[in-house]
Protein backbone atom coordinates (compact mmCIF):
# COMPACT_ATOMS: atom_id res chain seq x y z
CA UNK A 1 0.00 0.00 0.00
CA UNK A 2 1.37 3.53 -0.65
CA UNK A 3 -0.18 5.46 2.12
CA UNK A 4 0.85 8.21 5.03
CA UNK A 5 2.39 7.23 7.92
CA UNK A 6 -0.92 8.41 9.68
CA UNK A 7 -2.79 5.70 7.82
CA UNK A 8 -0.38 3.09 8.42
CA UNK A 9 -1.11 3.17 12.28
CA UNK A 10 -4.72 3.16 11.98
CA UNK A 11 -4.53 0.26 10.00
CA UNK A 12 -2.01 -1.45 11.91
CA UNK A 13 -4.06 -0.87 15.07
CA UNK A 14 -6.88 -2.66 13.41
CA UNK A 15 -4.85 -5.84 12.61
CA UNK A 16 -3.57 -5.81 16.40
CA UNK A 17 -7.03 -5.89 17.21
CA UNK A 18 -7.18 -2.57 19.32
CA UNK A 19 -10.82 -2.55 20.50
CA UNK A 20 -10.46 1.99 21.30
CA UNK A 21 -8.93 4.87 20.71
CA UNK A 22 -9.22 7.77 23.04
CA UNK A 23 -7.59 10.83 21.93
CA UNK A 24 -7.42 14.87 21.20
CA UNK A 25 -6.53 16.54 17.96
CA UNK A 26 -3.39 18.04 17.83
CA UNK A 27 -1.14 17.77 14.50
CA UNK A 28 0.94 16.57 13.02
CA UNK A 29 -1.31 13.00 14.65
CA UNK A 30 -4.93 14.00 13.67
CA UNK A 31 -5.24 11.68 11.08
CA UNK A 32 -4.66 8.78 12.97
CA UNK A 33 -7.92 9.41 14.51
CA UNK A 34 -9.26 10.22 11.16
CA UNK A 35 -8.34 7.35 9.74
CA UNK A 36 -9.22 5.40 12.90
CA UNK A 37 -12.67 6.81 13.30
CA UNK A 38 -13.21 5.46 9.38
CA UNK A 39 -12.26 1.99 10.32
CA UNK A 40 -14.05 2.04 13.53
CA UNK A 41 -17.57 1.08 12.20
CA UNK A 42 -16.53 -1.67 9.37
CA UNK A 43 -14.67 -3.74 11.89
CA UNK A 44 -16.45 -3.29 14.93
CA UNK A 45 -13.90 -0.57 16.96
CA UNK A 46 -14.55 2.32 18.94
CA UNK A 47 -13.25 5.92 19.57
CA UNK A 48 -14.06 8.69 21.95
CA UNK A 49 -12.58 12.01 21.82
CA UNK A 50 -11.82 13.71 24.98
CA UNK A 51 -11.85 17.57 25.98
CA UNK A 52 -7.88 17.12 26.53
CA UNK A 53 -4.79 15.24 26.66
CA UNK A 54 -4.75 14.57 30.11
CA UNK A 55 -8.41 13.03 29.93
CA UNK A 56 -7.32 10.94 26.82
CA UNK A 57 -4.47 9.79 28.56
CA UNK A 58 -6.45 8.40 31.87
CA UNK A 59 -9.77 7.82 29.43
CA UNK A 60 -6.54 4.78 27.72
CA UNK A 61 -5.88 3.86 31.60
CA UNK A 62 -10.09 3.10 32.19
CA UNK A 63 -10.22 0.85 28.79
CA UNK A 64 -7.16 -1.08 29.54
CA UNK A 65 -8.36 -1.09 33.35
CA UNK A 66 -11.91 -2.83 31.72
CA UNK A 67 -10.13 -5.49 29.80
CA UNK A 68 -10.06 -3.67 26.38
CA UNK A 69 -7.30 -3.20 24.10
CA UNK A 70 -7.10 0.57 24.45
CA UNK A 71 -4.32 3.38 22.97
CA UNK A 72 -3.91 7.14 22.17
CA UNK A 73 -1.50 9.43 20.10
CA UNK A 74 -0.47 12.49 20.55
CA UNK A 75 2.35 15.27 19.45
CA UNK A 76 4.27 17.86 21.20
CA UNK A 77 2.23 20.00 23.94
CA UNK A 78 -0.03 17.10 23.97
CA UNK A 79 2.60 14.55 25.13
CA UNK A 80 4.19 16.95 27.77
CA UNK A 81 0.13 16.68 28.98
CA UNK A 82 0.11 12.84 28.64
CA UNK A 83 3.14 12.30 31.13
CA UNK A 84 1.08 12.29 33.77
CA UNK A 85 -1.43 9.36 33.09
CA UNK A 86 1.70 7.67 32.00
CA UNK A 87 3.59 8.13 34.98
CA UNK A 88 0.30 6.48 36.71
CA UNK A 89 0.61 3.55 34.27
CA UNK A 90 4.55 3.32 35.21
CA UNK A 91 3.77 2.67 38.90
CA UNK A 92 0.78 0.62 38.13
CA UNK A 93 2.33 -1.48 35.64
CA UNK A 94 -0.67 -0.67 33.03
CA UNK A 95 -0.26 -2.14 29.50
CA UNK A 96 -0.75 1.73 27.81
CA UNK A 97 0.31 2.32 24.35
CA UNK A 98 0.89 5.92 22.98
CA UNK A 99 1.89 6.76 19.73
CA UNK A 100 4.00 10.17 19.29
CA UNK A 101 4.26 11.93 16.52
CA UNK A 102 7.07 14.85 17.14
CA UNK A 103 7.07 18.32 16.32
CA UNK A 104 9.03 20.86 16.76
CA UNK A 105 9.05 22.57 19.97
CA UNK A 106 9.03 24.23 22.96
CA UNK A 107 5.68 24.89 23.61
CA UNK A 108 3.83 24.96 20.39
CA UNK A 109 6.41 25.90 18.31
CA UNK A 110 5.84 24.31 14.65
CA UNK A 111 3.77 21.67 13.53
CA UNK A 112 6.13 20.08 11.09
CA UNK A 113 8.48 17.93 12.32
CA UNK A 114 11.33 16.94 15.25
CA UNK A 115 13.54 14.71 17.22
CA UNK A 116 12.63 17.10 19.99
CA UNK A 117 10.38 14.73 22.36
CA UNK A 118 12.96 12.27 23.15
CA UNK A 119 13.85 13.29 26.60
CA UNK A 120 10.19 13.68 27.09
CA UNK A 121 9.54 10.26 25.92
CA UNK A 122 11.94 8.14 27.38
CA UNK A 123 11.99 9.77 31.26
CA UNK A 124 8.82 12.19 31.27
CA UNK A 125 6.95 12.13 33.80
CA UNK A 126 7.52 12.24 37.66
CA UNK A 127 9.73 8.67 38.71
CA UNK A 128 12.32 6.49 37.32
CA UNK A 129 10.96 6.38 33.87
CA UNK A 130 10.42 2.54 33.71
CA UNK A 131 8.79 2.62 29.88
CA UNK A 132 9.64 1.24 26.37
CA UNK A 133 10.34 3.66 23.76
CA UNK A 134 10.27 2.29 19.58
CA UNK A 135 11.90 5.10 17.09
CA UNK A 136 10.36 4.47 13.96
CA UNK A 137 12.57 5.47 10.65
CA UNK A 138 9.99 4.01 7.95
CA UNK A 139 5.94 3.48 7.67
CA UNK A 140 7.02 0.15 7.62
CA UNK A 141 8.33 0.27 11.29
CA UNK A 142 5.20 2.14 12.00
CA UNK A 143 3.07 -1.01 10.93
CA UNK A 144 5.28 -3.37 12.26
CA UNK A 145 6.09 -1.87 15.76
CA UNK A 146 2.59 -0.32 16.43
CA UNK A 147 1.52 -4.32 16.47
CA UNK A 148 4.89 -5.51 18.09
CA UNK A 149 4.10 -2.17 20.57
CA UNK A 150 0.37 -3.70 21.90
CA UNK A 151 2.33 -7.48 22.34
CA UNK A 152 5.03 -5.87 24.25
CA UNK A 153 2.96 -3.40 26.46
CA UNK A 154 0.52 -6.30 27.63
CA UNK A 155 3.38 -8.77 28.13
CA UNK A 156 5.16 -6.64 30.39
CA UNK A 157 3.15 -4.20 31.65
CA UNK A 158 4.95 -1.21 31.07
CA UNK A 159 3.91 1.93 29.52
CA UNK A 160 5.25 1.46 25.91
CA UNK A 161 5.40 4.51 23.22
CA UNK A 162 5.74 4.57 19.20
CA UNK A 163 7.72 7.38 18.52
CA UNK A 164 7.58 9.20 15.06
CA UNK A 165 7.38 12.20 13.95
CA UNK A 166 5.68 14.73 11.60
CA UNK A 167 7.62 13.39 8.32
CA UNK A 168 6.54 10.03 8.77
CA UNK A 169 2.76 11.13 9.76
CA UNK A 170 2.58 13.14 6.51
CA UNK A 171 4.43 11.86 3.83
CA UNK A 172 3.79 8.38 1.57
CA UNK A 173 5.73 6.05 0.78
CA UNK A 174 4.80 1.83 0.14
CA UNK A 175 4.14 -0.36 3.35
CA UNK A 176 3.54 -3.94 3.30
CA UNK A 177 0.46 -4.97 5.08
CA UNK A 178 -0.20 -8.13 6.62
CA UNK A 179 -2.04 -10.36 9.11
CA UNK A 180 -0.23 -11.06 12.36
CA UNK A 181 -1.07 -14.58 12.25
CA UNK A 182 0.20 -15.20 8.82
CA UNK A 183 3.63 -13.63 10.22
CA UNK A 184 3.52 -16.31 13.28
CA UNK A 185 2.53 -13.03 15.10
CA UNK A 186 0.25 -14.13 17.96
CA UNK A 187 -1.15 -11.08 19.47
CA UNK A 188 -1.49 -11.11 23.36
CA UNK A 189 -5.26 -11.03 24.73
CA UNK A 190 -6.33 -8.39 27.19
CA UNK A 191 -7.77 -9.37 30.28
CA UNK A 192 -9.29 -7.46 32.48
CA UNK A 193 -7.69 -5.51 35.47
CA UNK A 194 -10.89 -4.41 37.19
CA UNK A 195 -14.53 -6.05 37.41
CA UNK A 196 -13.08 -9.16 36.11
CA UNK A 197 -15.76 -12.49 36.54
CA UNK A 198 -16.23 -13.95 39.65
CA UNK A 199 -17.10 -12.84 43.20
CA UNK A 200 -13.58 -10.86 44.76
CA UNK A 201 -12.26 -13.39 47.44
CA UNK A 202 -14.34 -16.03 46.95
CA UNK A 203 -13.80 -16.92 43.18
CA UNK A 204 -10.73 -14.72 42.80
CA UNK A 205 -8.27 -12.74 44.30
CA UNK A 206 -9.70 -9.42 44.80
CA UNK A 207 -7.81 -6.67 42.40
CA UNK A 208 -5.87 -3.80 44.17
CA UNK A 209 -3.82 -1.29 42.55
CA UNK A 210 -2.56 1.89 43.76
CA UNK A 211 -0.54 4.44 42.71
CA UNK A 212 -0.33 6.61 46.73
CA UNK A 213 1.86 5.68 49.46
CA UNK A 214 1.93 6.61 52.78
CA UNK A 215 5.22 6.14 53.97
CA UNK A 216 9.01 6.31 52.46
CA UNK A 217 9.86 2.86 53.10
CA UNK A 218 6.90 1.89 51.74
CA UNK A 219 7.53 3.59 48.27
CA UNK A 220 11.29 2.83 48.17
CA UNK A 221 10.13 -0.80 48.05
CA UNK A 222 7.77 -0.13 45.22
CA UNK A 223 10.22 1.47 43.25
CA UNK A 224 12.76 -1.01 43.73
CA UNK A 225 10.35 -3.80 43.07
CA UNK A 226 9.38 -2.28 39.51
CA UNK A 227 13.43 -0.98 38.69
CA UNK A 228 14.02 -5.24 39.07
CA UNK A 229 11.16 -5.74 36.82
CA UNK A 230 12.32 -3.45 34.57
CA UNK A 231 15.43 -4.43 34.21
CA UNK A 232 15.19 -7.92 33.97
CA UNK A 233 13.22 -7.31 30.86
CA UNK A 234 15.78 -5.35 28.81
CA UNK A 235 17.47 -8.25 27.08
CA UNK A 236 14.49 -8.89 25.47
CA UNK A 237 13.25 -5.76 24.62
CA UNK A 238 16.43 -4.18 23.26
CA UNK A 239 16.45 -3.46 19.67
CA UNK A 240 19.28 -1.47 17.26
CA UNK A 241 20.03 -1.94 13.57
CA UNK A 242 23.81 -1.33 12.51
CA UNK A 243 26.15 -1.70 9.29
CA UNK A 244 29.70 -2.30 9.74
CA UNK A 245 29.82 -0.25 13.31
CA UNK A 246 31.55 -3.00 15.47
CA UNK A 247 34.83 -2.55 12.95
CA UNK A 248 34.71 0.98 12.26
CA UNK A 249 36.71 3.98 13.36
CA UNK A 250 34.32 5.83 12.38
CA UNK A 251 30.44 5.63 13.48
CA UNK A 252 27.61 7.62 12.21
CA UNK A 253 24.89 6.87 15.07
CA UNK A 254 20.93 8.23 14.02
CA UNK A 255 18.02 6.80 15.18
CA UNK A 256 14.13 7.62 14.05
CA UNK A 257 14.25 9.32 9.93
CA UNK A 258 17.76 10.44 10.27
CA UNK A 259 18.56 7.37 10.24
CA UNK A 260 17.84 7.18 6.69
CA UNK A 261 19.96 9.84 6.01
CA UNK A 262 22.74 8.55 8.07
CA UNK A 263 22.25 4.45 6.58
CA UNK A 264 22.44 6.09 3.17
CA UNK A 265 25.33 8.01 3.90
CA UNK A 266 27.34 5.15 4.99
CA UNK A 267 26.04 2.85 2.11
CA UNK A 268 27.56 5.94 -0.26
CA UNK A 269 31.11 5.97 1.69
CA UNK A 270 31.57 1.92 2.00
CA UNK A 271 30.63 2.41 -2.07
CA UNK A 272 33.71 5.07 -2.52
CA UNK A 273 35.84 2.70 -0.99
CA UNK A 274 35.82 4.06 2.64
CA UNK A 275 36.16 0.77 4.71
CA UNK A 276 36.43 2.04 7.89
CA UNK A 277 32.90 3.70 8.37
CA UNK A 278 29.97 2.23 10.13
CA UNK A 279 26.26 3.04 11.07
CA UNK A 280 24.60 2.37 14.15
CA UNK A 281 20.13 3.20 15.21
CA UNK A 282 19.34 2.45 18.54
CA UNK A 283 15.72 1.21 17.99
CA UNK A 284 14.78 1.30 21.67
CA UNK A 285 15.77 4.41 23.02
CA UNK A 286 14.47 3.01 26.35
CA UNK A 287 15.83 0.52 27.01
CA UNK A 288 18.92 1.72 25.15
CA UNK A 289 21.29 -0.54 23.73
CA UNK A 290 24.20 0.57 26.13
CA UNK A 291 26.48 -2.78 25.76
CA UNK A 292 26.44 -2.34 22.47
CA UNK A 293 27.42 1.21 22.18
CA UNK A 294 29.95 0.89 24.52
CA UNK A 295 31.59 -1.96 22.68
CA UNK A 296 31.45 0.55 19.74
CA UNK A 297 32.85 3.20 21.57
CA UNK A 298 35.74 1.30 23.18
CA UNK A 299 36.64 0.18 19.17
CA UNK A 300 35.90 3.31 17.16
CA UNK A 301 37.92 6.32 17.23
CA UNK A 302 35.22 8.90 16.41
CA UNK A 303 31.32 9.05 16.42
CA UNK A 304 29.28 11.29 14.52
CA UNK A 305 25.85 11.88 16.37
CA UNK A 306 23.19 13.21 14.10
CA UNK A 307 19.78 14.39 15.64
CA UNK A 308 17.04 16.92 14.97
CA UNK A 309 17.27 17.85 18.26
CA UNK A 310 19.86 19.84 20.40
CA UNK A 311 21.64 16.85 21.47
CA UNK A 312 18.84 14.91 23.17
CA UNK A 313 20.28 11.75 21.61
CA UNK A 314 23.63 12.57 22.39
CA UNK A 315 22.83 12.82 26.44
CA UNK A 316 21.90 9.16 26.02
CA UNK A 317 24.79 8.13 24.19
CA UNK A 318 27.22 9.77 26.51
CA UNK A 319 26.07 8.97 29.53
CA UNK A 320 26.18 4.96 27.75
CA UNK A 321 29.27 5.52 26.82
CA UNK A 322 30.92 7.36 29.81
CA UNK A 323 34.42 6.26 31.15
CA UNK A 324 35.81 5.55 26.53
CA UNK A 325 37.49 8.21 25.22
CA UNK A 326 36.26 8.17 21.85
CA UNK A 327 36.21 11.35 19.89
CA UNK A 328 32.61 13.12 19.45
CA UNK A 329 30.89 14.81 16.72
CA UNK A 330 27.84 16.41 16.04
CA UNK A 331 25.32 17.34 13.73
CA UNK A 332 22.08 19.33 15.86
CA UNK A 333 19.55 20.73 14.25
CA UNK A 334 16.60 21.47 15.94
CA UNK A 335 12.93 20.88 13.97
CA UNK A 336 14.97 20.71 10.78
CA UNK A 337 15.38 17.53 9.11
CA UNK A 338 18.87 15.97 8.29
CA UNK A 339 20.30 15.16 4.65
CA UNK A 340 22.89 11.91 3.46
CA UNK A 341 24.52 14.91 1.90
CA UNK A 342 25.11 16.41 5.10
CA UNK A 343 26.22 13.53 6.84
CA UNK A 344 28.76 12.07 4.52
CA UNK A 345 30.28 15.94 4.30
CA UNK A 346 30.67 16.33 7.91
CA UNK A 347 32.65 12.56 7.94
CA UNK A 348 35.03 14.18 5.34
CA UNK A 349 35.24 17.10 7.64
CA UNK A 350 36.42 15.39 10.79
CA UNK A 351 38.01 11.83 9.27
Amino acid sequence: MFMTGNEVIAYAAVMAEADIMYGYPITPQNEIMHYWTRLAPKYGKKFLQTEDELSAGFTTIGGVLAGRKAFTATAGPGNTLMQEPMSMAEMMRIPTLLIVQQRGGPSTATVIYSQQEVTMTTYGGNGEGFRIVYSTASHQDLYDYVIKGFNTAWKYRFPTFILGDGYQAKMREACVMYDPAERGIELVKPTPYMGAPGTPGVDRKPSHMRNTYNTEEELYEVVMNLAKAYEAIIPEVVEFEELNAFEADTVIIAHGVVSRAAKGAVKELLAEGEKKVGYFRPITLRPLAVNELREIAQRAKKLIIAESSYGQLLKQIKEAIYGTDVEIHTILKPGVGITQEEIVAKYHEVK
